[in-house]
């Protein structure tokens, strides 16, 4: 018996397909030029398809450029034996030089506080302390103590990139002053971020007119302080000779779920900690996106700018694994990668209500240098640099057209499944059609099994010979977690080991076939467990 039906009817485009997830970001902006930083972000290039958006934290944090879980530093600004402003561009080009070269847009955030402008400088060194280790702490979460000096800083490093990679290039970039100061991350008040805020924007401007100047970066929870931010904005438009004004685009963040308490338990899905099981939530998510875009869209003049939630992952720390709390085990399951096609679909759908989108949805994820395998951070890659299932699902979004066509779900029977099942559809470049189905649960260890029943209508090349493929994501397919598993789960693998689970790691065909006269529709019958997603694409020969 079918459970579901669904129907990707060719005939009818629904505009462009707007390529919202292609941008990631992570921490530590000193692993970008390690030798895993370089092979991971050119692996990542080619799974985009794409120029990708990345960003990172630290740019202007002071430190000797030792990369640590959560944390880095770009050290550029400095101060001479007489008090003179000099910058040192070494690690920071270390890491643009790199993203040019991917073809990647940077997202520049313009934080953190150097220690030598921090109104902190005066005071002993305080090291926090962190389950790495120490990281090197001189207040960076300050207000800078000098408008002069902090707009110097921010135009000398705009121009310096400027010319480094040329006006053109950057002008392209975003450049985003500080990151969720409405937490611990600003310890000043909300007056003093618009003062820094407004003469940040002037120094951008100042050296690279035309450049595209934006924030806030809020978190999703709570909409007060971008509402206020907002308001400052509106005031600053109506001052004469004002740079300020309103954004070239808005920045804000979600999470799916709080950090879950350390309980050190057993590892695994099914172990018994004492602690209640827990899941990300894609609900959590939606109704943060869509609080903040309607603030941001309440206002006439930022109907059309570009708005990025340049942090939107299920859940946070990045760095806290299963040895923390069983409950992350999602990260290294197919769970992941469902989660944020399913989570794709929902932002590309219009349910968030009227007016212009969100523009880039940024993975806060990549790798953590030390991991053991399959520590379960929210990372792309784990040790010996072997995809994750994440992965997977962005190689299934590329592999999707420009053109958005119409898909419709519908029940045809009683399941017993708690999850959804949902469709992304597309019209190729090559004239082909993809669509991607998913079958999604919040709840992480729900587990179910429906029969679809998938038909693609009027086929744009019925007639002509075809080749259609279908790839899956599931517990048992796409899955370098499971092959990792099946071979021991060691922590010690042994060289063909490592092979075996690279090549399990990579996007499994299920189905091939090629037909020398295509119909005008086709139909299949798929069984997709929960959590799981299948990519069928038909396209002519």
């Amino acid at each position: 018996m079918t459970d579901v039906n669904v129907k990707v009817e060719c005939a009818r485009e629904l505009g462009q397909l707007e390529r919202i997830w292609m941008s990631y970001g992570y921490d530590e902006l000193n692993w970008t030029a390690t030798p895993r930083g370089r092979a991971n972000a050119a692996t990542l290039h080619d799974v985009f398809g794409g120029p990708v958006a990345v960003r990172a934290h630290n740019l202007f944090t002071s430190g000797s450029g030792r990369g640590l879980p959560h944390w880095s530093s770009g050290n550029v600004y400095h101060e001479d034996r007489n008090g003179g402003p000099f910058y040192d561009w070494s690690q920071a080009d270390a890491a643009f030089d790199l993203w040019v070269d991917e073809e990647m847009v940077p997202i520049v955030e313009l934080g953190f506080c150097p220690v030598q402008l921090s109104r902190a400088s005066d005071r002993p060194f305080h090291p926090t302390p962190s389950l790495y280790g120490q990281y090197e702490s001189w207040g960076w979460t300050s207000v800078p103590r000098d408008e002069g000096r902090w707009g110097g800083l921010v135009q000398a490093v705009v121009e310096h990139f400027a010319q480094r990679y040329g006006a053109r290039r950057t002008s392209e970039w975003y450049w985003e002053f500080w990151n969720e100061p409405d937490i611990v991350y600003w310890d000043g008040t909300f007056e003093e971020y618009c003062q820094y805020y407004d003469v940040t924007v002037a120094a951008v401007r100042r050296g690279l007119p035309g450049a595209r100047v934006g924030g806030p970066a809020t978190t999703g929870e709570g909409t007060v302080f971008l509402e206020r931010f907002l308001e400052h904005c509106a005031g600053a438009a109506r001052r004469p000779g004002q740079q300020a004004g309103f954004p070239d685009f808005v920045s804000f963040h979600t999470k799916g779920a709080p950090g879950f308490r350390r309980t050190y338990g057993p590892v695994g899905p099914y172990g018994v900690t004492g602690d209640e099981d827990r899941s990300p939530s894609t609900k959590k998510v939606l109704d943060e996106i869509a609080a903040n875009l309607d603030l941001v869209r309440s206002h006439r003049s930022l109907v059309d700018v570009p708005v990025l939630v340049d942090e939107c992952d299920p859940g946070v720390p990045a760095h806290m694994g299963v040895f923390d709390n069983r409950n992350y085990q999602y990260r290294n399951t197919e769970y992941y990668p469902v989660f944020q096609l399913q989570l794709m679909g929902a932002l590309l759908s219009g349910q968030l209500g009227g007016g212009k989108g969100v523009s880039l949805a940024t993975a806060w994820a990549w790798y953590m240098e030390g991991d053991r395998y399959f520590e379960g951070t929210r990372s792309f890659f784990t040790a010996s640099d072997i995809p994750t299932p994440l992965v997977n699902a962005y190689r299934m979004l590329a592999m999707l057209g420009d053109r958005r066509l119409a898909a419709e779900v519908t029940e045809a029977g009683t399941s017993g499944s708690t999850g959804a099942v949902g469709a992304l559809a597309s019209r190729r470049r090559d004239g082909g059609v993809a669509a991607i189905l998913w079958h999604h649960d919040d709840n992480q260890y729900a587990r179910a099994t429906l029969e679809l029943a998938l038909e693609v209508r009027d086929l744009p090349f019925a007639g002509r010979p075809v080749e259609i493929k279908q790839y899956l994501i599931d517990e048992k397919h796409s899955n370098s977690h499971t092959a990792w598993r099946e071979l021991g789960g060691s922590q010690d693998p042994s060289p063909e080991d490592v092979e075996a689970i690279r090549k399990r790691s990579m996007l499994e065909v299920v189905h091939e076939e090629g037909l020398e006269s295509c119909p005008s529709s086709l139909s299949s019958r798929v069984s997709l467990a929960c959590p799981g997603a299948l990519l069928t694409v038909v396209a002519p020969v």
